[in-house]
């Protein structure tokens, strides 16, 4: 996954919620991607299980299995998505669980823009090779 619009950003500059906020593109297009390769399926069927795959409580458990290989760097960028403060919370979701799906995002946006593609699907496979919605 190169960057689609080429740019000199560098991401260790930017504010968490700005790495969060490319990060939830990413996440989300690799979940639409891994769906459409599970077999053919109606939109809607594929829409209600991308939701149930980027919803928070799902982004918290698919955090919790990558998290004991993710480096120091990684790590880093995680805590401070995670550490950021937000003033509204989705429904639905908790407060902890909102937190954590920031700092996953912050985590896919930061590799993203450091052009890791191998890392992020290294990671994604990790999350999807058990059901995140178990």
């Amino acid at each position: 996954m190169d960057k689609l619009f080429l740019s000199d950003i560098n991401p260790r500059e930017l504010p968490s919620l700005s790495l969060a906020f490319i990060g939830d593109s990413v996440y989300e297009l690799l979940v639409r991607e891994y769906l459409l390769s599970t077999g053919k399926r109606q939109v809607g069927e594929l829409n209600k299980d991308k939701v149930a795959m980027v919803c928070c409580s799902a982004q918290t458990k698919a955090l919790d299995k990558i998290k004991p290989l993710l480096t120091e760097e990684e790590e880093a960028v995680f805590r401070r998505g995670r550490n950021v403060q937000v003033h509204s919370v989705p429904r639905n979701s908790s407060l902890r669980d909102y937190h954590t799906a920031t700092g996953l995002e912050a985590l896919f946006g930061y590799l993203y823009l450091c052009g890791e593609t191998a890392r992020i699907r290294e990671l994604f496979s990790l999350i999807i090779n058990t059901d995140v919605n178990e």
